[in-house]
């Protein structure tokens, strides 16, 4: 599987934008927001909340960042609108932080305020390595503006433990990730093994100081050993969810939600989608299968 994985990444560049779009179709509510909306109200008459993300990321310029903010505030009024229980996510670097940490502090203050006055929770996202620090300047800023604001942490990276002892004290929600970007060795774990210990780790730390933890894996053994650790610290369902992509073994959303577990599924969309597909191919080499039959149906045409 691993060479065939190889293989198949290295040509995905020159696969056409049809084809991609179709094995995409699964993982990405579409390219508009009332699409989106419509699969975040499919999901909700299923049981389940959700998170609404607009693809994107190191936007071109400020005036570009600016209308993400519009775009994002529009969202939130429909969310409302429509009476949805989801959250909004937002990447820095979609909202400029590539142009300068105070822009990008400035927009997200002005999204964070939209959305407190709608009663909508804003996450700030977590991407590479370096933008690591100014994304945790930045979301300390925040929290100190209100509670309507949480943060992703991911287990890959040796430095998470010490960044969650870091976070002031007081009220916080984390999405604990184990990180799809992929870090050079000397900073962070490269094998899955150490991932998963680092990411039962600093859940455990960030339960004991009183967080909410979005759980958000899609790995069943993981998740086992992180519902017995709920148990044994007595924890109940006020202080966790699962958080799932949308798409992905949603045999184990029918199961964490029939055991009383809430699930919240991660909902994308926007014209921006290849760069997250392909994000996406990377991370899960079980996808592979799907777009080899895909590619070969495809090819048949």
């Amino acid at each position: 599987m691993g060479l065939l994985h190889s293989s198949v990444m290295a040509v995905l560049p020159l696969v056409p934008n049809p084809l991609m779009r179709r094995i995409s179709s699964r993982y990405i509510a579409g390219e508009t927001l009332d699409e989106a909306l419509a699969k975040l109200a499919e999901l909700a008459g299923r049981g389940y909340s959700g998170v609404l993300d607009i693809l994107g990321e190191d936007v071109e310029d400020e005036a570009a960042a600016r209308e993400v903010v519009e775009e994002y505030t529009l969202a939130a009024r429909r969310l409302e609108d429509a009476g949805l229980d989801a959250t909004v996510s937002v990447k820095p670097t979609h909202i400029g932080l590539r142009f300068g940490e105070e822009l990008a502090l400035e927009l997200y203050r002005e999204l964070q305020r939209r959305c407190r006055a709608m009663g909508r929770f804003l996450r700030v996202e977590m991407e590479d390595h370096t933008t690591t620090d100014a994304t945790l300047r930045i979301f300390e800023a925040l929290r100190k503006e209100g509670e309507n604001v949480g943060i992703v942490l991911q287990s890959r990276l040796f430095r998470t433990l010490d960044d969650i002892d870091g976070l002031a004290p007081g009220p916080l929600s984390v999405r604990m990730v184990k990180g799809i970007y992929l870090e050079p060795a000397s900073i962070a774990h490269t094998d899955p093994e150490p991932i998963r210990a680092a990411y039962v780790e600093c859940t455990r730390r960030l339960f004991e100081r009183g967080a909410y933890v979005s759980l958000a894996t899609h790995d069943e053994a993981l998740a086992e050993t992180l519902l017995a650790m709920i148990r044994e610290m007595n924890l109940g369902p006020d202080r966790y969810e699962f958080q799932v992509l949308l798409g992905v073994r949603e045999r184990l959303w029918e199961k964490w939600k029939a055991a009383g577990h809430p699930v919240r599924v991660y909902v994308p969309f926007g014209p921006n989608w290849r760069a997250y597909s392909t994000r996406r191919l990377r991370k899960n080499p079980q996808i592979l299968r799907h777009v080899m039959g895909d590619m070969l149906s495809f090819g048949r045409r």
